[in-house]
């Protein structure tokens, strides 16, 4: 059974920086795309930073420069940097796995496993 586990999350001013972890069990895929999504009420879900397995990344626009996104294939585990945060980066942040990932992927309807999701608020 493939379980997500996010934590890391919290409450920042704006300006400072947290590192998000998701630690993944029941999953080992060699060609898999992992990444970060986030979604604030009655918005839809976005896609933040998106790792595949050949070290490829996509970020979003507005994270770009401030977010770095990496993973310890030995701790199963994927992060997520994020420095110089902004009012507007708050909040829930969840971690998304796919196992066979041909090419890169955004969408979130394209990854079929998902963590509970961690809280960030960065306050003015």
């Amino acid at each position: 059974q493939v379980q997500l586990v996010e934590s890391g999350g919290g409450s920042v001013q704006a300006g400072g920086s947290l590192r998000l972890s998701c630690a993944a069990s029941g999953y080992t895929y060699s060609t898999d795309c992992m990444g970060w999504f986030r979604q604030v009420p009655g918005k839809e879900r976005e896609g933040v930073a998106i790792r595949r397995y050949d070290g490829t990344t996509y970020y979003a626009d507005s994270v770009k420069g401030r977010f770095t996104i990496s993973k310890d294939n030995a701790k199963n585990t994927l992060y997520l940097q994020m420095n110089n945060l902004k009012p507007e980066d708050t909040a829930m942040y969840y971690c998304a796995a796919r196992p066979f990932c041909r090419w890169m992927v955004r969408a979130s309807a394209d990854f079929p496993y998902w963590g509970q999701g961690t809280q960030v608020t960065v306050s003015s």
